[in-house]
């Protein structure tokens, strides 16, 4: 049974866990969610695709509709495809699921120009189709990189090699910062920093110590 989607409020979606996500069936420009019940059917498709509600749902289904086109035509497989890839990410809120959407999309694109490469005929059509293909494959790795600071809040994991510590020693993971800290003294009071040693002091006293040994 095929049921229409119908945008009657903004009900939020209910949560499914990893339940199957019906499949779609495009009908012109019109996009039919196929489970026997309309309301669960929606449910699930906003599960996988991130959606908080109906109109979250069917505005990220129409924009993946018009970049599944083929040929001048939205393409029902290619659709499929895309949704299954975003189910795949799962992406967990507003802002990722826009992401991933762009993400399948530029993906998409990503493997069209592939394809005119290999078909691709004369030096100049191959530059041309290698440098938007470039670019796209670039876009996409940006994307995920956008996508991991994203759920990581933006820090970057740490990661440490060949660490070792002695007995009775201990180590720190982590930026570590030395701040020097400054006494003010109370107004009408002086403080004698005294005298600087240098790095040769000691050496010095050493040397006096010796003299006054020897004589």
């Amino acid at each position: 049974m095929t049921t229409a989607m119908t945008r009657n409020s903004t009900t939020p979606i209910v949560r499914y866990g990893s339940r199957p996500t019906p499949r779609v069936k495009l009908t012109g420009q019109r996009i039919a969610i196929q489970h026997p019940n309309a309301e669960t059917g929606e449910h699930l498709m906003g599960e996988a695709l991130g959606a908080v509600d109906q109109d979250a749902l069917h505005g990220i289904l129409k924009q993946l509709m018009k970049a599944s086109v083929i040929l001048q035509k939205p393409d029902e497989e290619n659709l499929a495809f895309m949704i299954s890839m975003m189910k795949g990410i799962a992406p967990r809120d507003s802002l990722e699921t826009m992401l991933t959407a762009q993400m399948v999309s530029v993906h998409v694109a990503t493997m069209r120009f592939a394809c005119r490469l290999a078909f691709a005929e004369g030096i100049p059509q191959q530059e041309g189709i290698s440098r938007t293909l470039t670019r796209l494959a670039r876009t996409f790795a940006a994307q995920m990189e956008a996508l991991n600071r994203h759920r990581g809040n933006g820090e970057r994991p740490i990661t440490v090699q060949n660490l070792s510590v002695q007995d009775g020693g201990s180590a720190i993971v982590g930026n570590v910062a030395q701040h020097a800290h400054l006494i003010a003294p109370e107004p009408g009071t002086a403080i004698d920093a005294g005298p600087v040693p240098s790095g040769n002091a000691g050496e010095r006293e050493r040397a006096e110590a010796m003299q006054g040994g020897t004589s």
